[in-house]
């Protein structure tokens, strides 16, 4: 049930199965977006209290520890309670994550409920990582074994917060991890509740630390950590590079990484109009836009464009902006000032580069950070708001005549992480789809994210991929063994 005055319990740095102040003793605000109001104040990490967890989750992860001799099996089984008490706190948790966040409280639930199911499918996974005997020459036997990578750094960001934080844990723990997560400044409240979560499960001492505090300094330590053997970030493109820097600086870490886009949604005059129209509807304008797969250039062929247009602008004047726990509400504020203000002055270089706003454009309401569903029409390939990422729910139209031409425009960018079409021509729909370069490609749909299937960008939009069995690759080493037999099979004389 909805509560916007959900009791904040857990408000400091877990290390080692505690919780616990930050060793310098600061502390910084999270703020509610959509009044501007303080939530609570919670410890800040830095380099120093990252080496403790460090040190805590090497201790879990040492031979012979309690952690190390768990069957596999039994990892799973700890996955599945885990989940089972995520499933039981989801109420408390969508409170959390919307006064955090500012996300529609409904739209938290769904969010959960997905990273229930990654929990969960990543469990059944644990028992099932497994090597390959090799028929190598001569007289020996050869086989792989996968073993895990061991102590992993995780950098997860603000638009779906616990969400991320279940890409993350999920794959680790099952392949026999042990965690240092950030969660964003912004939203750390579900990371540290689901810390609570996790011990109650029965998570050993280490396997799990959470370190609330500032990419430059809590994140930076964690990129740069010798005793991190891998770093997964999820965020920005700018900060994915720092982030490679510092894994290559300090002990050539593994990195993944799943970073921005400015994927393309292609909208062909063959399809069911009101279908297109709310596909791109909801490709763009989902959690608030701030989404890095969003369908965030809508290119359509010119015989539709008009009405297209005419009907997302119809669209869009329904869609109700407001708090988060408020009824019937589909859109709640941005993040916070610095995103808030950065889409309005990206709104403002669509209006002097020649675009058309056809609704919205401005802010919404007096207080908090909401901005109005804003569509612009007469986009070209050339303006700030075609190329740069805006992260807010800023639609952007662009006219095409050819498929050659569209796949042409929608390959020429240096991100790469998903792509969709719309369309009765299942030809039209394949050759879109393996000439388009971007990770994910979705066929009247969009956003068929699920946990079995592989996630992750082409170009700029990342290395690597989270979910389905490719997201557990990163997080296990593979070990050959070579065993000298007697004979190759050779009957003995």
């Amino acid at each position: 049930m909805a509560n916007p005055n959900q009791q904040v319990v857990y408000t400091k740095l877990f290390i080692n199965n505690e919780f616990v102040d930050a060793k310098s003793g600061k502390t910084f605000p999270t703020i509610n977006p959509a009044n501007c109001k303080k939530i609570a104040d919670i410890a800040e990490a830095d380099k120093e209290d990252v080496d403790a967890a460090v040190e805590a989750a090497k201790k879990a992860f040492a031979r012979g520890s309690e952690w190390r001799n768990l069957d596999a099996s039994a990892r799973g089984r700890l996955l599945y309670k885990f989940a089972d008490l995520v499933e039981r706190d989801i109420n408390i948790l969508a409170n959390l994550e919307s006064l955090d966040n500012g996300k529609p409280f409904g739209d938290s639930v769904f969010d959960i409920n997905c990273a229930i199911d990654t929990f969960r499918y990543y469990a059944g996974w644990a028992d099932k990582i497994h090597g390959n005997t090799i028929p190598a020459d001569g007289a020996s036997l050869t086989l792989t074994r996968k073993e895990p990578v061991g102590v992993v750094g995780q950098i997860i960001p603000w638009n779906y917060p616990i969400l991320m934080l279940a890409w993350k844990w999920g794959p680790a723990i099952a392949a026999g991890c042990t965690i240092v997560l950030k969660p964003a400044e912004q939203t750390p409240l579900t990371a540290l509740h689901c810390c609570a979560l996790a011990k109650e499960a029965g998570f050993p001492a280490g396997v799990i630390n959470v370190v609330p505090g500032y990419g430059p300094t809590a994140g930076q330590a964690i990129a740069a950590h010798p005793g991190i053997h891998k770093v997964a970030f999820t965020g920005s493109v700018d900060v994915g590079k720092l982030v490679m820097e510092a894994a290559a600086k300090s002990n050539l870490k593994k990195v993944s990484l799943e970073l921005g886009g400015k994927s393309p949604l292609v909208i062909f005059d063959d399809c069911n109009l009101d279908e297109a129209v709310e596909i791109a509807h909801n490709a763009i304008f989902a959690n608030h836009g701030q989404n890095c797969c969003a369908g965030s250039r809508t290119f359509v062929q010119e015989g539709i464009y008009e009405e297209f247009v005419k009907r997302s602008v119809e669209l869009a004047k329904k869609r109700k902006v407001g708090d988060a726990f408020g009824a019937d509400v589909q859109q709640g504020p941005q993040v916070n000032d610095m995103i808030f203000n950065r889409i309005l002055k990206y709104i403002e270089s669509g209006k002097n580069e020649g675009a058309k706003v056809e609704f919205g454009g401005k802010r919404w309401g007096n207080q908090g950070y909401f901005i109005e569903p804003t569509i612009f029409s007469g986009v070209t390939d050339g303006m700030t708001i075609a190329k740069e990422e805006i992260f807010g729910p800023v639609q952007s139209i662009l006219k095409f005549k050819t498929l050659e031409e569209v796949i042409e425009r929608s390959n020429a960018t240096n991100y790469g992480l998903a792509s969709g079409i719309v369309t009765n021509n299942l030809n039209t729909a394949l050759v879109f789809a393996q000439a388009v370069q971007a990770g994910s490609v979705w066929v009247n749909c969009y956003d068929a994210v699920v946990p079995q299937a592989p996630f992750g960008g082409f170009k700029q939009s990342g290395a690597g991929r989270e979910l389905g069995e490719d997201g557990l690759d990163l997080y296990l080493e593979t070990k050959t063994i070579s065993i000298k037999l007697p004979t190759n099979n050779k009957k003995f004389t």
